[in-house]
């Protein structure tokens, strides 16, 4: 087999197993981009794969398909910061609010609510999560760019910087905390007042007058799912084994893992690495962990043919999401609607996404025809911390978590992958794993 060509960390290319290691049979449950990285990271070290999915990979069923598109070195922040709990009484008054709790959710919801707001309560947990969360991110644009190129899909990722907007200079300084944290950590920005802003970006409106241009550590993509897709079909063609079926636990005898049960037959394996975003919880379980997994039900909406193309990815301080052009036409991504996974969408929060985009770009007509237009929603894993669940599960050390990214599994999926692939094959990770670890959900803190 050719040798692996490294950029960027692994590229996960033309592949040669380690050597020395023992070959093994994995089962990645789950065909997104966490899964997808991941059976490409098990191929990496000589392992066989099969991928267990009921969807297509790519596919509308995936957070991996709808989110901001954004490959984001800087996403470091978590959502639950100091003073959050003030904020609460107005996520439940606001359905629409770009960060809202569905009242009938919310007996459900609370356990997970409070771990939250705990996780965020100090600035001392908050820099100790920026400080894990780091490791994930580092390198991730240059490990992306790879994984893109050994798929032949370079064409799907487009470097041109990411760009903020703020209404003003007094709301880029409520957010001080977000980049002194990126600045202490080596993301280099760029402060536009409201001349070097219009030059930067000329169709943003009147309502922005400040803005931030981060050059160097963020890019985006123009199809997510057809990213997710092309790896899928990497890892195919590297020999990984595809199952469309629906992966319901695990058989053990004692703590060795015998098998993947599926709703179509069990799989015999020698490892598992659990990867099915937020289906992630139930199977977890089923490996002894109750990690606190709930759905950030995320909204996108895309204008085919919009009146003006912007330069750069942005995102709107006030709100909270993320505009990309994309293949598609200009995709509006983001905002926080905690409801579970089986409530049906609520789509005038997509509405309010286009509203934002007349806001931001006034070229584009408050109401496009409606012909131009598509929606979507989707379920984001997060855990109450901001910190994924990587490790090996309670009730058998072969099986791995890898799931519960929130906002960022873009960005953090080759790192994450590289992680739990690491911990298959037994051998000592570059990232220590302790910060994210299953178990410690196991006590009653976070």
């Amino acid at each position: 087999m050719p040798k692996t060509k490294n950029s960027g960390g692994s590229s996960i290319s033309r592949l040669q197993p380690d050597e020395g290691a023992l070959s093994q049979h994995v089962v990645v449950i789950g065909a997104g981009l966490m899964g997808a990285t991941t059976a490409l990271a098990c191929l990496e070290r000589g392992h066989s794969v099969t991928i267990v999915d009921p969807g297509e990979p790519g596919g509308t069923q995936a957070a991996s398909y709808g989110n901001g598109c954004w490959i984001n070195n800087g996403a470091l922040m978590p959502v639950s910061v100091p003073g959050l709990w003030r904020q609460v009484p107005g996520f439940l008054m606001d359905p629409l609010g770009p960060f809202a709790i569905r009242w009938r959710y919310l007996p459900r919801l609370l356990p997970w609510l409070a771990r939250f707001v705990r996780a965020g309560a100090t600035l001392a947990k908050v820099e100790a999560t920026v400080r894990a969360r780091r490791p994930l991110l580092d390198g991730t644009v240059a490990s992306h760019t790879a994984l893109a190129e050994a798929a032949g899909a370079s064409d799907l990722i487009v470097k041109r910087g990411l760009l903020y907007l703020y209404p003003d200079r007094a709301h880029f300084l409520a957010e001080a905390l977000d980049w002194r944290m990126r600045r202490e950590n080596g993301i280099v920005s760029r402060e536009l007042d409201e001349e070097a802003l219009r030059a930067l970006e000329p169709g943003v409106g009147p309502a922005y007058r400040f803005g931030v241009h981060v050059p160097e550590a963020g890019c985006n993509l123009t199809d997510p799912g057809a990213y997710v897709a092309a790896l899928v079909a990497h890892a195919r063609s590297l020999g990984a084994r595809v199952e469309r079926s629906h992966a319901t636990g695990f058989a053990l005898s004692g703590t060795r893992l015998a098998a993947v049960i599926t709703e179509t037959g069990e799989i015999a394996c020698d490892k598992a690495v659990i990867a099915a975003g937020a289906w992630s919880g139930a199977l977890a379980r089923r490996a002894g962990d109750a990690v606190p997994l709930e759905t950030e039900r995320g909204y996108h909406v895309v204008v085919r043919d919009p009146e003006y193309v912007p330069r750069h990815p942005i995102m709107t301080s006030d709100g909270k999401m993320a505009l990309t052009m994309t293949r598609a036409g200009l995709r509006a991504a983001g905002q926080v609607e905690l409801g579970g996974l089986a409530a049906p969408p609520d789509w005038r929060r997509a509405d309010i996404q286009l509203a934002y985009l007349n806001r931001v770009f006034p070229a584009l007509p408050a109401r496009p025809d409606e012909a131009r237009l598509s929606r979507w929603m989707g379920h984001r894993p997060s855990t109450p911390d901001g910190l994924p669940s990587i490790g090996q599960a309670s009730a058998s050390p072969d099986i791995v978590h890898n799931f519960g990214h929130g906002h960022t599994g873009v960005s953090m999926a080759p790192a994450s992958a590289r992680l739990a692939a690491d911990l298959v094959a037994g051998r000592p990770p570059a990232i220590d794993p302790a910060p994210y670890a299953p178990r410690r959900f196991h006590g009653r803190g976070v």
